[in-house]
């Protein structure tokens, strides 16, 4: 499994968390930036993130910034995206239950590390209950077929 890791410098802190996490529990990833606390824009970062995985280089994404609410946005601009804003363990666990989500977003100044980190392990490890929840997301990706072109 190849996760898609972005931020802005409002999340680079928990970033660097979540990479010690990944890399500790043996997930590939994809860091699309940023490594600086210097001021950024968090579009440039979250939307090469979300093309990774919507285009199958990266199975999952996790983007941050100070609150997670800009980054995805952004993420769920891109066709394919069902990017999660979650601040709890169960929100992580019935996106994915439910949603099928593929990108999780989180803010820094919202959750401290090891919440974070239990949030991640929870998104990750959740498998899609299909079923009557296949039917709805599959509703989601009608309505992103008429108007995402």
């Amino acid at each position: 499994m190849k996760i898609a890791l972005a931020c802005d410098h409002g999340g680079l802190n928990l970033k660097r968390e979540i990479i010690k996490y990944l890399t500790e529990n043996g997930y590939e990833y994809k860091d699309f930036g940023t490594n600086s606390f210097d001021s950024c824009d968090y579009p440039d970062y979250a939307l090469p993130a979300a093309e990774a995985v919507a285009g199958g280089e990266c199975d999952f994404g996790i983007v941050i910034c100070s609150t997670g609410i800009g980054v995805s946005i952004v993420a769920n601009k891109v066709k394919g995206i069902r990017c999660a804003h979650c601040h709890d363990t169960y929100c992580a666990e019935f996106t994915r239950l439910h949603n099928n989500a593929n990108m999780l977003a989180m803010g820094e100044k919202v959750v401290g590390p090891g919440l974070a980190i239990k949030i991640v392990e929870k998104f990750l490890t959740t498998q899609f209950e299909g079923g009557r929840h296949e039917r709805r997301v599959n509703k989601i990706t009608e309505i992103e077929n008429k108007y995402c072109k």
